[in-house]
């Protein structure tokens, strides 16, 4: 597995993107606990009382950016793992890869940040095209299977 550059590839930047996650994940959990507005009511009571068990817009953007992250970089996960099996060209794949990641960080900075638009929706339109090619080429390499 060490001697296919195509999936070590995919590896290096399919780790960035699940430490993103784990950073607006723990990003929630600050603004949660600066704005005292908690999901759970034990939490709330650990800290100020059942007041604060409550919704906060600054907490919610923060959860549609991970639930956004989810619903793009688990499949992105699928994709680039099994598109690295159909050995195509380490330029190409790297290519793909690297716009993914880039398209998902500035989509993750413009959602948190709040950023002008259409800044977010670019971010995330880019970073679809290489999961559409992946999607395409896979579906290509395995059609005569089906």
């Amino acid at each position: 597995m060490m001697e296919n550059t195509v999936f070590m590839s995919f590896t290096f930047y399919s780790t960035i993107l699940i430490l993103k996650m784990y950073v607006v994940a723990i990003i929630t959990g600050q603004v949660r606990l600066r704005k005292k507005a908690f999901a759970n009511p034990e939490d709330a009571l650990r800290n100020g009382g059942l007041q604060y068990h409550r919704e906060d817009p600054d907490v919610e953007r923060c959860r549609r950016a991970h639930r956004n992250d989810m619903e793009n970089i688990f499949p992105f996960l699928f994709l680039g793992a099994v598109y690295s099996l159909l050995d195509p060209s380490p330029a190409v794949a790297r290519i793909h890869f690297f716009i993914f990641c880039v398209g998902r960080i500035i989509h993750t900075i413009a959602y948190l940040l709040r950023l002008k638009a259409p800044t977010r929706s670019v971010a995330y339109s880019v970073a679809q095209l290489p999961c559409f090619s992946m999607a395409l080429q896979i579906l290509l390499a395995t059609t005569p299977y089906w």
